[in-house]
């Protein structure tokens, strides 16, 4: 399925369209294949410091893998014994160890794979009309990746109900912002403006200071606590080391806009 994913940058910004619409946007492994590149890019990129994700058209956010190519016996090659070379597992930013924060508009339904963007983004907002809902289980799949990572951001029993309920455990925008899945709820001729302004506001900071930071605490998550903090301070004292803590101090009593430093990544 090549060709079916738009990217763009402007403005230190890059925007992510996923351009499947036909198929509510699913995705196959042309489309995995091209997100993989994407994230590189978005990572090595200088000009880039955050990232919006979102779907093209109004009906669908993303609708997971293409169910088309599951009935041609396709499932067979989905799982190669190694979750990372799964081709669903670099869809995501986080899955690709790309730093860079990255807002996830949603633009209508997010079902199944879909859910791999909300889970592993930083910034979450959505369409009044927007919905979510898991149909692993409908189609004979189990619903095991997804649930997982939402297990981190939402009660248990919601993505339980998610998981076990298919698409009798639909999830409102509203629902999803009462349980802090979004972050806002917008009208939907407001999405894409509003996940720019936030990107805005984003991509003025320090690159590095912003990719440092989503770092930290994404693997702060992976450990307990103790050892997370220690995970988080190590990114703390490499920054140190880097130009931008004195820039910004220095624009600050300057009262200036600071000059950030190239992002040259956080190892």
């Amino acid at each position: 399925m090549p060709g079916t994913v738009r990217y763009e940058t402007a403005d230190r910004i890059a925007t992510i369209t996923l351009d499947n619409p036909a198929a509510l946007n699913a995705f196959d492994h042309g489309m995995c294949l091209e997100l993989k590149r994407i994230w590189a890019d978005v990572e090595a990129n200088p000009e880039v410091a955050c990232a919006i994700v979102t779907g093209a058209g109004d009906r669908a956010f993303c609708t997971g893998w293409d169910v088309t190519s599951l009935a041609t016996g396709e499932s067979q090659k989905l799982v190669p014994g190694d979750r990372r070379s799964a081709p669903y597992g670099h869809i995501t930013a986080l899955q690709c160890r790309c730093w860079k924060p990255v807002i996830t508009a949603v633009n209508g339904l997010c079902n199944g794979g879909g859910l791999h963007f909300v889970a592993d983004s930083e910034l979450v907002i959505a369409a009044e009309h927007a919905a979510f809902m898991d149909t692993h289980v409908a189609v004979g799949l189990p619903s095991a990746l997804e649930p997982a990572g939402l297990a981190r951001r939402i009660p248990l029993e919601r993505v339980f109900r998610l998981a076990l309920l298919g698409k009798h455990g639909r999830m409102s925008a509203r629902e999803a912002l009462a349980l802090g899945l979004v972050g806002e709820v917008v009208a939907a001729p407001d999405l894409a403006s509003r996940a720019r302004e936030l990107a805005t506001v984003v991509a003025q900071h320090s690159p590095t200071a912003l990719a440092r930071t989503k770092r930290a605490i994404w693997e702060s998550l992976d450990q307990g606590l103790s050892d997370g903090l220690d995970a988080a301070h190590v990114q703390v004292e490499r920054h140190l080391a880097h130009p931008d803590p004195i820039e910004g101090a220095k624009a600050f009593l300057e009262k200036r806009s600071p000059r950030w430093a190239p992002y040259r990544g956080t190892d």
